[in-house]
């Protein structure tokens, strides 16, 4: 049958015949169309390009960027409110932006200047801290422990000092 069309056939352990073209790429000729591995610039069939809406909302989900409703921010967040830079404790007192462990710190090292009690805004007891050396040392070391371990510790402002 072949040979009736004028073709001879080929026996597939010799390879091509000269002067017979192989179908596919040829050597030398750069093949046109997408290599494999790599991926195309543009849209992907089934989704939308990047950084377009795709017009709907899956039901049930919040539109990005808003919280769920129901949902409160963490104790000491920040909330927007002037008088709570650091959002509010579990009973709705106000964190102050003073740390408790900063000031007490300072209390225990410094306390003979009065120094823990300057940061916290309490001039008056600094003072007084200041002109008896701390109680002797005795003031400042009770006061320290007290501002570390207490949770009812305020600033000048009456706000509650952080953790």
């Amino acid at each position: 049958m072949s040979e009736q069309q004028g073709h001879e056939q080929q026996d597939p352990e010799q390879g091509p015949q000269p002067g017979h073209q192989q179908p596919g790429p040829q050597p030398g000729h750069q093949q046109p169309g997408p290599q494999p591995g790599y991926q195309q610039p543009g849209p992907q069939p089934g989704f939308p390009p990047p950084g377009s809406e795709s017009g709907y909302q899956q039901p049930g989900y919040p539109p990005p960027g808003f919280p769920p409703p129901g949902y409160y921010p963490p104790p000491g967040t920040y909330t927007g409110d002037p008088n709570a830079p650091y959002g509010y404790d579990p009973y709705g007192r106000p964190y102050s932006d003073k740390s408790k462990v900063i000031a007490g710190i300072l209390q225990l090292t410094l306390g003979g200047f009065g120094v823990g009690r300057f940061y916290l805004g309490n001039v008056g007891m600094g003072l007084a801290q200041l002109f008896t050396c701390g109680g002797l040392g005795v003031w400042s070391l009770i006061d320290g422990i007290l501002l570390l371990t207490g949770n009812d510790h305020t600033d000048e402002h009456g706000r509650i000092l952080r953790s």
